[in-house]
């Protein structure tokens, strides 16, 4: 299966995301934002970064804006439940990010965008 970073700054949506994938037989990374998810992505080099797009440190558009020049063959998942994420999802898929999902989400809406970045 695949190595899959999170990078989410709640942590029940990481712990909920991580023990997802895991269930699904993938390896799973977490960070807090985006500051320590690229620093992760470093050591860690995963197939897959899902990120959220509001977090403090390091937003996820400007995340996903270093994550896809620092590793172009990255493939990443953007993510938000803030009332505009409607909008901002769109801007992270202009920018480099491979699909979106809204929260809150289901297991397996989840795992079958995974998969279909994947």
């Amino acid at each position: 299966m695949a190595k899959i970073l999170v990078i989410d700054d709640d942590p029940d949506i990481r712990d909920l995301v991580k023990t997802t994938l895991e269930s699904a037989g993938h390896e799973v990374w977490v960070a807090a934002d985006g500051h320590q998810g690229v620093q992760q992505c470093r050591s860690v080099q995963p197939d897959l970064a899902i990120t959220d797009l509001f977090m403090p440190e390091q937003e996820g558009i400007e995340t996903i804006k270093q994550l896809r020049m620092e590793f172009p063959d990255l493939r990443i998942v953007a993510i938000s439940g803030k009332p505009t994420a409607g909008t901002m999802l769109a801007v992270a898929k202009r920018l480099g990010a491979h699909a979106a999902l809204a929260k809150p989400f289901m297991a397996d809406e989840l795992l079958k965008l995974v998969e279909e970045t994947l």
